[in-house]
C-alpha cells in the first residue's frame, strides 16, 4: 500500500479564505498539490506566482518536497513596501 500524505492549500484575501485539503502520494511537491488544488478553477483570477508560496510561513519552491500535515500557502504580492509604510507611519506620528 502506497503512503498517502494529508496536506491542504490556503489562499487568503482580507475578506475571505479558500482552504483545499488534499491527499497525495508520497515524495509529492508543492507543484503537484497546486496543480491537484486547481486554485484558477476555483478562485477567478487569483495567479499563482512561484516566488510567492510558503509553508507554514517558511519560502517554498514548486519543486519543494511535502510532509504528512503540510499546509501550502499562497501568498499575495504586497501592495505597499514594508519600509515604505513604516516611514509613513512614523511621519505621521512626528504630526500628532
Amino acid at each position: 500500500m502506497e503512503a498517502v500524505l494529508r496536506v491542504e492549500v490556503v489562499y487568503a484575501l482580507p475578506d475571505r479564505c479558500w482552504r483545499v485539503p488534499l491527499q497525495l502520494p508520497a515524495g509529492a511537491t508543492v507543484a503537484d498539490a497546486l496543480a491537484a488544488a486547481d486554485l484558477s478553477a476555483r478562485i477567478p483570477g487569483v495567479v499563482v506566482d512561484p516566488e510567492g508560496l510558503a509553508i507554514y510561513g517558511q519560502a517554498a519552491t514548486p519543486a519543494t518536497t511535502l510532509h504528512d500535515g503540510d499546509r501550502v500557502e499562497v501568498l499575495r504580492p504586497l501592495r505597499v513596501d514594508p519600509m515604505q509604510a513604516r516611514r509613513r507611519r512614523a511621519r505621521e506620528a512626528g504630526k500628532a
